[in-house]
């Protein structure tokens, strides 16, 4: 029966969209040709070097050595295996929905069991520091001194929700306790099965499928979220919100918040051209960033379907991430900011330039350099703790 009700439901949200589509071609068209704009020029450029490396070093063994090397900082903070790091430190350079993405690869390849890939998921699902500093803080709220107050509470409430599930599952068996931060050779994690040319090229296409998901969640939620927002559905919606609730609220605030919930670009746009407390825009756009939005979610739950991973507790944790990002945001902002002058009310956005195809090699490069980098980086790491550990060892 509930499956029943979910087909249902979905069979009229596609007959919805489709009415609105046929309604007002010009507007869905726009809309379609800005999802593919944003997809050809940020999204593919920025994510695609970042999924080629990372299948690339979950195929060749390098995630299982540093899973190893990093096993006695991840597993008494997260409760998860050291291979937790790498999906948690590509999420927070690259943003939605590599932690995702990679943590289904790594319970695809058996690194986590059930429960380790559930609470990796929930603390690895962040955004990345381009949209928030970029994005938000220069572009949206023309205010770049306020970037702490939107960076800092975000990587803390998903590392706040990571603490609180490492008790989740507590009493299940995992993977993990087979062995007990055992640092191996790194040449025994090379994957000798398949040539470089074979895995070369399977990397490759599993990006190109998972870019392609990606671009096409990104367009179909372009169009839905503007047929939306100009329906009267939407206006209806707000209408009775504002019934309900017994207090005063702002109509725009609350038309703002619903539009980030489905799609956190959107609502962090408007939000941040209203004419309210800065604070109290920050304190709502830190909450969207940290849920992410349906959007961004369609796009890690397409990921995470195709494993045993809890959905529902994904979606609890993102909540809880949005509700930690406000409260840090609060709590920062009264230590650090508030004894500050105010910031300055901006009432239009002063959005960045479009990025156009001629930026397209640069932007391709510096994801390319920066992916390679974070791979030299925690290879740097995993050996400092080797060499740490075997000096103690000798002690």
């Amino acid at each position: 029966m509930k499956r029943y009700i979910n087909s249902l439901i979905l069979l009229l949200a596609v007959l919805y969209l489709l009415i609105g589509i046929i309604k007002d071609p010009e507007m869905a068209l726009s809309s379609a040709s800005k999802g593919l704009s944003t997809c050809f020029n940020i999204v593919f450029p920025s994510l695609f070097p970042f999924f080629i490396i990372s299948e690339l070093l979950i195929e060749i063994g390098f995630v299982n050595f540093i899973g190893s090397s990093l096993q006695a900082i991840m597993k008494p903070v997260f409760n998860v295996p050291g291979e937790g790091v790498f999906p948690f430190t590509m999420s927070i350079i690259s943003g939605y929905p590599m932690g995702a993405r990679i943590t289904s690869r790594l319970r695809e390849k058996k690194m986590l069991s059930k429960i380790e890939a559930e609470r990796t998921v929930c603390f690895s699902s962040t955004s990345g520091p381009l949209f928030m500093l970029g994005a938000v803080s220069v572009g949206m709220l023309n205010a770049p001194p306020a970037a702490p107050l939107i960076l800092y509470p975000h990587y803390l409430g998903a590392m706040t929700v990571g603490l609180l599930l490492r008790f989740y599952g507590k009493n299940t068996t995992t993977s993990s306790n087979k062995s007990k931060y055992v640092i191996r050779n790194p040449l025994n994690y090379i994957n000798k099965n398949h040539t470089i040319g074979e895995i070369l090229g399977n990397c490759i296409g599993n990006s190109i499928n998972t870019i392609l998901t990606v671009g096409g969640f990104i367009v179909f939620y372009s169009v839905a979220i503007d047929i939306l927002i100009n329906s009267k559905i939407f206006s209806r919606l707000l209408f009775l919100i504002d019934y309900i609730i017994p207090v005063e609220i702002n109509i725009d605030l609350l038309q703002g918040l619903i539009a980030g919930i489905l799609e956190i670009t959107t609502g962090c746009s408007k939000i941040s051209s209203l004419n309210i407390n800065f604070i109290q825009k920050v304190l709502v756009i830190n909450f969207l960033i940290g849920w992410g939005g349906l959007s961004i979610h369609s796009q890690a739950i397409s990921f995470i379907s195709k494993t045993d991973i809890n959905t529902k507790l994904y979606l609890f944790s993102k909540l809880l991430h949005g509700i930690f990002s406000s409260l840090y945001t609060l709590l920062i902002y009264s230590l650090i900011f508030k004894n500050h002058a105010e910031f300055s009310f901006v009432p239009e956005p002063n959005m960045p330039q479009y990025i156009y195809a001629s930026n397209w090699t640069q932007i391709f490069m510096k994801s390319t350099k920066l992916a390679l980098l974070i791979m030299f980086y925690m290879l740097v790491c995993s050996m400092l703790l080797i060499i740490v550990k075997r000096i103690f060892a000798r002690e």
